[in-house]
């Protein structure tokens, strides 16, 4: 009987209950009075009784009206539910579980104060962190492993979209009183060569963006450390002399927490562009809406 049912008539039947009147019904639905009448004869028709009779208070429901009445009513208020778009969230009850993929170097200076923010006014909400660098993080979105991601990106698939979250220079991270900082202003290259290098991947490898931009210039450093996260980095500069070149927030977060300077490096190099990235499935999703703009604001916040 679906194949042949028109559901629009549902809606038609569950006006005339609360309405009790075919005039009232056209008006509320915006149509006629004949075409009202018309769906009314449609309904007898498929449903074998006359549903509703004229009496001098106007539609009076049969037995089997009385009987449907409940359940029409059900189905269209979950269509209504269906085809309404939320916009809003309710932080104080949301549930919603969300994983993350980011550079390991945006885990303290981005990540910290942006999950302390969202679990105080939406404590119910469950975030996870996942260590992710540029290719991993886009086949982890492709593959549905994780909700967004926030990093530097080249090229993306055409399922993926992009905003701009923040940009930041490299700079020259290591201990104070090192003896490269004995130079004014900008550290001397050739000093910023010649020291030990420590390089976070969280790939592995003992190479880096940096390291790209030398080879293009024709120079390399020395790695003397390799890491995949950034735990034993403050530790390891303070205590030696060798030297990092990381992203500037990063950089500035362990000299502030950890006692250690920066410094400008003397390259021309364009600032490293932050991206959010996610699933265009995903774009129109009011709770992953809302979690894009928290972390939009946490990245303006901490540049």
């Amino acid at each position: 009987m679906l194949k042949t049912f028109d559901m629009n008539l549902l809606l038609v039947f569950n006006t005339l209950m609360e309405e009790r009147s075919v005039t009232r019904t056209g008006e509320r639905l915006g149509r006629t009075q004949s075409a009202i009448s018309n769906s009314l004869k449609r309904l007898r028709e498929a449903l074998g009784d006359p549903l509703f009779v004229r009496e001098a208070s106007g539609l009076m429901p049969t037995p089997r009206a009385e009987a449907l009445a409940p359940e029409v009513e059900q189905i269209v208020r979950q269509t209504e539910r269906c085809l309404r778009q939320d916009t809003e969230i309710d932080l104080a009850t949301n549930d919603a579980h969300f994983v993350i993929g980011a550079p390991d170097r945006l885990s303290l200076p981005v990540f910290l104060p942006f999950m302390r923010y969202v679990h105080a006014i939406a404590p119910h909400m469950r975030l996870d962190l996942r260590t992710s660098d540029r290719d991993i993080s886009i086949r982890l979105l492709a593959s549905g492993e994780i909700d967004l991601a926030l990093g530097w990106f080249d090229d993306l698939p055409p399922s993926m979209l992009r905003s701009i979250a923040f940009s930041e220079a490299l700079v020259c991270l290591c201990r104070k009183g090192h003896p490269i900082l004995r130079s004014k202003g900008a550290v001397d290259f050739q000093s910023l060569l010649a020291y030990p290098h420590l390089v976070v991947r969280s790939g592995g490898g003992r190479h880096a963006a940096f390291d790209a931009i030398l080879s293009r210039i024709g120079h390399a450093r020395r790695v003397q450390t390799a890491l995949t996260n950034f735990t034993l980095v403050p530790h390891l500069l303070r205590d030696s002399d060798q030297v990092g070149v990381f992203t500037k927030r990063t950089a500035d977060y362990f000299a502030a927490n950890y006692d250690l300077a920066v410094m400008p490096i003397p390259l021309e190099i364009a600032p490293i562009s932050h991206e959010i990235v996610w699933h265009r499935r995903f774009t129109n999703d009011p709770a992953h809406r809302w979690l894009r703009e928290q972390i939009q604001k946490a990245c303006t916040a901490e540049s």
